[in-house]
C-alpha cells in the first residue's frame, strides 16, 4: 500500500486537464492573472530590486522572466526572484480558511520558471497549478496551522512542495521521481516569524516564498537526474509533520483529493496588509462609510480577533514597513488616515507617521470566541470610540476577495490593471494574454 506521500505523488503527476472542473480552471486562471499583477507591482519596490539584482547576476543567460523587467535567467533564479517579488508587497492570494498557504506566490514562480525554460502550454500550466495547489493546501490543512506557533512561517513550509508538484509536472516527472522530489523538498523548507517579535526585519519575510519556490525546482530536477529522498516524507518519523507541526490532521491529506477543489478556497486581497487585517480593514471601512467619521474624531478602537491575531499580530511599534504590514493596530491606524485600497498608503512608511504611530497605541485587540474553531477564524467585532462618546460597533467574519464574498472578474482585472499598468508597457494586452491562458500554445510568448 502507497505511503500517504506516494499517493500525493501519484495524483501529482497524473491529474489531467479534463478531469479539472471548468469552474475551477477559472478560478485558477484568476489566481495565476493575480498574482503576476501583484509581482509586476513588486518588481518595483527597493527591496525587490535587491533580489532581481541578486538573480541576474548570478542567473542571467536564461530564458525564464523576471516579471515586471525585461530580465531572463535561468529557472531557479525567475522562481526565486518572481516569489519574492509576488509577496513583496502583502497582496498575494491565499487559502480561506487559512492553512498558512500562498498558492500565487509559491506556485505563480515555479509555473512561470519552469514553464517558460520547457515551453509549456497554458493547458499544461493550468493543469499543474490546480495539482500543486490541491496537494500544497492539503499539507496545510493538515498541519492546522501549528507551525506558526512554533515560530515557522507557513508558506515557507508548504510552498516547497505545491511548488515541487508544478515544476516536477512540467519536467515530466512520474510518480516515482514525485514522490523521490517530495523526499527532498521537505529538507528544503524554510522561513522564520522571529521578526514579529523583534519588531523589525519584515523585509525578510518577502523572501520566504521566493525561496519556497525556488526549491521546488531544485527539488524537481534533482530528482528528475536520480537524486533521492525519503519517501515517507510527509508522515515518517522526522518528517515535515513530525518535526514543522504539532497533532496534524493526517486524515486531511487525501480527502476529498480529485473531488473535492482547494483551488476553490482561494482568496484575492484587496489590501496591501496581511490577510489578518482585511477582515477589520472591511469592517472600519463599512462603519465610516455609515457614519461618515474622520480619523481626528476617534478616540479609541476596540478589536475582538483570533488567538493568532493576539500572539502573532499585536504589533505596536513596528520599526519598518513589512513589520507595519504584519500589525493590525498599525493597518487600522493606517486605514483610518489613509486609502487602504491604495498600496502607496502601506509604502510610504506609515510606522513613521506620528498621527499613525499614536492611533495605532490606542487599538486595543481581545479575543473573539466566535473566532475558535469551529467558527470562522476571522470572525471581527469592532468598536470604534469617538471623541464625542459615541460606541459604534459592527461585526464581519469576511472581507472582498474571500471565496465566501469573491471579487468579480471586472474586479480582479481593475486589480491587475492598477497593479501593472505604470509598469509594463501594453498591460491591457497582458491582461487578455493571460485571460486566455488555456489557449496559449507556448508561455514563453506570454510576457512579450
Amino acid at each position: 500500500m502507497p505511503s500517504k506521500s506516494q499517493a500525493l505523488a501519484e495524483f501529482g503527476t497524473s491529474l489531467a486537464y479534463n478531469d479539472i472542473p471548468e469552474t475551477v480552471r477559472g478560478q485558477a486562471v484568476g489566481a495565476i492573472l493575480d498574482t503576476v499583477g501583484v509581482s509586476i507591482f513588486g518588481s518595483t519596490l527597493p527591496w525587490s530590486r535587491i533580489v532581481i539584482d541578486y538573480a541576474v547576476a548570478y542567473g542571467s543567460g536564461g530564458t525564464s522572466t523576471i516579471l515586471g523587467t525585461s530580465h531572463r535567467v535561468v529557472a531557479p533564479f525567475a522562481a526565486l526572484a518572481n516569489g519574492a517579488l509576488g509577496h513583496a508587497f502583502e497582496m498575494d492570494n491565499l487559502r480561506q480558511p487559512s492553512a498558512g498557504v500562498h498558492s500565487g506566490s509559491t506556485l505563480g514562480p515555479a509555473l512561470f520558471a519552469v514553464g517558460e525554460e520547457v515551453e509549456a502550454n497554458g493547458k499544461d500550466l493550468i493543469t499543474a497549478f490546480v495539482a500543486g495547489c490541491e496537494i500544497m493546501s492539503r499539507i496545510g490543512d493538515a498541519a492546522g496551522n501549528t507551525a506558526e506557533k512554533l515560530g515557522f512561517h507557513s508558506p515557507g513550509l508548504t510552498g516547497v512542495f505545491g511548488s515541487t508538484v508544478v515544476a516536477g509536472r512540467l519536467l515530466g516527472l512520474d510518480a516515482g521521481q514525485m514522490a523521490q522530489a517530495f523526499g527532498i523538498a521537505g529538507s528544503l523548507c524554510s522561513g522564520l516569524l522571529a521578526f514579529s517579535k523583534a519588531g523589525n526585519g519584515g523585509t525578510v519575510k518577502r523572501l520566504h516564498t521566493g525561496r519556497a519556490s525556488e526549491g521546488g525546482v531544485l527539488a524537481a530536477r534533482l530528482a528528475k537526474g536520480g537524486f533521492e529522498g525519503p519517501d515517507v516524507i510527509l508522515e515518517g518519523k522526522f518528517g515535515f509533520f513530525d518535526a514543522f507541526t504539532r497533532e496534524p490532521r493526517m486524515e486531511k491529506l487525501l480527502a476529498g483529493l480529485g473531488s473535492q477543489w482547494e483551488t476553490s478556497k482561494i482568496c484575492v486581497k484587496c489590501y496591501s496588509c496581511h490577510v489578518t487585517a482585511h477582515t477589520p480593514v472591511q469592517a472600519l471601512e463599512n462603519l465610516r462609510a455609515e457614519h461618515g467619521f474622520a480619523a481626528e474624531d476617534v478616540a479609541e478602537i476596540h478589536i475582538a480577533t483570533s488567538e493568532k491575531v493576539l500572539s502573532h499580530h499585536n504589533i505596536t511599534r513596528p520599526s519598518d514597513i513589512g513589520t507595519a504590514q504584519y500589525s493590525l493596530p498599525f493597518c487600522i491606524a493606517t486605514a483610518l488616515y489613509r486609502d487602504p485600497k491604495e498600496p502607496a498608503s502601506f509604502l510610504d512608511n506609515p510606522h513613521e507617521d506620528p498621527a499613525i504611530i499614536d492611533m495605532a497605541q490606542r487599538v486595543h485587540l481581545t479575543l473573539n470566541p466566535a473566532s475558535e474553531p469551529p467558527g470562522p477564524a476571522w470572525a471581527t467585532v469592532l468598536t470604534v470610540v469617538l471623541k464625542d462618546g459615541r460606541r459604534l460597533s459592527i461585526e464581519r467574519s469576511d472581507f472582498r476577495g474571500a471565496p465566501s464574498n469573491p471579487m468579480s472578474a471586472e474586479e480582479l482585472d481593475a486589480k491587475f490593471l492598477t497593479l501593472s499598468s505604470d509598469v509594463v508597457p501594453d498591460a491591457p494586452g497582458l491582461l487578455r494574454r493571460l485571460r486566455g491562458l488555456e489557449d496559449i500554445g507556448n508561455v514563453r510568448g506570454l510576457f512579450g
